[in-house]
């Protein structure tokens, strides 16, 4: 029998991803239109805002992939999405301040390059024609087997300044369990086009924890993606959650590693990522150690976003088409979830939004706790005006006795020693201070 409390909760645990906080799974229906209006309308002029475009269309359907995506093989629903984009970009402009500045542009999906290249040039000249986006990093999610030179070049000259390259795993049975056939050829000429063109960032993301999946599979991903030299690399859990992701149901749950296994092939992708040369970010990025996600990370200014990890410092940002989520320092508003809903909202001539969360005074500390323990491993609770036997501190301590061996605490500094604890602890602390529970079926711990 384990009687290791830590190992047995990262085997079985169901904890949030923590890529916001509150989680968008605490949002309601008691936030939307109105209080979304309000808050683009108090962005503080001058200040600098963060731009999120969901391309919510795939010509095909991944069978892990838990996104908001639709599959389409024609071109008119794309002409529909943009006809709309266009109008809910004005919208929301026309109650922002003029003078905001746009820090990063992210367009992600779904495939945003599913669309052509003249749908691609449309896309930009929207965003350009409503914002100043000169000094922003510009980065796209691309999807080598819907991505052509054409399209890379539509993209660059858009602004394309960091590329990320969906992989997930190579080996040819992985792929056919998990709907998703992609050649390592394939990646590599997207990856080179990339480079020829300029563009100094390329990340890949891996998962792990598929079915079929061994560390002799696995490995093999690896070292092919190794050899592409990637700028930075995300080795992701994958969340098997077919009540939530129907296309889920197609993969056969009988070939899923066991958590046990799981567990490991986690290990073994990091050990080779590291003894590669990269530096572990967070909780599941590596980078190069002269790339800016590294750097930042040693510098103590890495940001948790709902893409993974990130460099911008914007505290708002504004996102566009179905299901995106913008954040405000008043809280979080996020758009109807379907294509359908989102475009009769915003053809009806308001700002799109369904539901959303307030932040509390109590919610904006959960929240720097939280990504502080994500991003860097460790937290200074009295820097958050935790006195000594305040409910935050009884709960950080709480946090590590149920969890021996994740950390040390001295009354006034967390510091994880495994970050693997981040989200189990981040967890604790915030049951233990708010009396929440995450419901177990939502969340496992390597989602």
């Amino acid at each position: 029998m384990n009687h290791d409390p830590l190992r047995q909760a990262l085997l079985t645990a169901r904890v949030p991803r923590y890529t916001s906080y509150p989680p968008a799974d605490r949002f309601t229906d008691a936030v939307g239109a109105t209080e979304k209006t309000a808050w683009l309308g108090a962005v503080a002029p001058g200040s600098a805002v963060s731009l999120y475009v969901h391309v919510p269309f795939c010509r095909r359907l991944c069978w892990f992939c838990a996104c908001r995506t639709q599959g389409t093989r024609s071109d008119a629903p794309l002409d529909r999405y943009l006809e709309h984009l266009a109008q809910e970009i004005a919208l929301t402009r026309r109650v922002m301040p003029e003078s905001v500045l746009v820090s990063g542009v992210n367009l992600g999906g779904g495939t945003p390059t599913l669309l052509s290249p003249d749908r691609i040039d449309r896309l930009g000249g929207l965003i350009a024609g409503a914002f100043d986006i000169g000094g922003a990093e510009i980065s796209a999610e691309i999807d080598p087997t819907d991505c052509d030179e054409a399209r890379i070049d539509a993209l660059v000259a858009l602004g394309l300044s960091r590329a990320s390259v969906g992989v997930q795993d190579f080996d040819p049975q992985v792929q056919a369990a998990i709907g998703r056939t992609q050649s390592v050829a394939a990646t590599r000429d997207t990856v080179h086009a990339l480079r020829r063109r300029g563009i100094g960032s390329v990340n890949i993301d891996l998962l792990y924890g598929l079915p079929h999946q061994d560390p002799a599979r696995l490995g093999r991903t690896i070292e092919s993606v190794l050899a592409l030299s990637p700028n930075r690399i995300a080795l992701y859990g994958y969340a098997h959650v077919p009540w939530i992701a129907r296309r889920q149901r197609l993969i056969p749950e009988d070939a899923l590693p066991s958590p046990e296994a799981r567990l490991a092939l986690a290990e073994l992708g990091r050990a080779r990522l590291i003894d590669a040369g990269y530096v572990a970010v967070g909780i599941d990025h590596f980078a190069r150690p002269h790339d800016a996600l590294a750097q930042a990370a040693r510098s103590g200014v890495l940001r948790r976003a709902f893409q993974g990890y990130t460099l911008d410092g914007a505290e708002t940002l504004v996102g566009f088409g179905p299901s995106a989520i913008s954040r405000f320092v008043q809280g979080y508003v996020q758009n109807p979830a379907s294509t359908e809903a989102w475009q009769r909202s915003v053809g009806a001539g308001g700002i799109a939004a369904a539901r959303g969360v307030v932040l509390t005074d109590r919610d904006r500390v959960l929240a720097t706790v939280v990504e502080r323990l994500m991003c860097d491993g460790a937290v200074d609770l009295a820097q958050l005006g935790a006195a000594p036997g305040s409910d935050l501190v009884a709960a950080a301590g709480a946090a590590l006795e149920r969890y021996p061996g994740a950390g040390t605490f001295d009354g006034a500094v967390l510091r994880l020693s495994d970050r693997r604890a981040a989200r189990l602890v981040a967890h604790a602390i915030e049951t233990a201070v708010t009396g929440a529970s995450t419901p177990v079926s939502r969340y496992s711990l390597a989602s």
